[in-house]
């Protein structure tokens, strides 16, 4: 799966979590660009996305994500 096939699923994922028709989400997006994106809604981002792709995530990694393009190369490097 090629980086913009995992933005447009990442994407899908971020409409769905935050209810939010319309969203449209890149590689700077970051949570303060998203006005439902709180640290609440982070928390289902991440375990929607966990169980989307099959993976895992440290709290490390999560940690050090400033934007959405921080997330796909978390993404990327598990499914590779």
């Amino acid at each position: 799966m090629n980086r913009s096939e995992l933005l447009k699923e990442l994407n899908e994922i971020f409409v769905d979590v935050l209810d939010t028709d319309g969203l449209v989400i890149n590689e700077q997006t970051t949570a303060k660009d998203v006005d439902e994106w709180d640290s609440l809604n982070h928390i289902q981002l991440v375990v929607a996305i966990e169980k989307h792709f099959k993976i895992r995530f440290t709290s490390q990694e999560i940690q050090n994500w400033n934007n959405v393009g921080e997330m796909l190369n978390s993404i990327s490097a598990k499914l590779n």
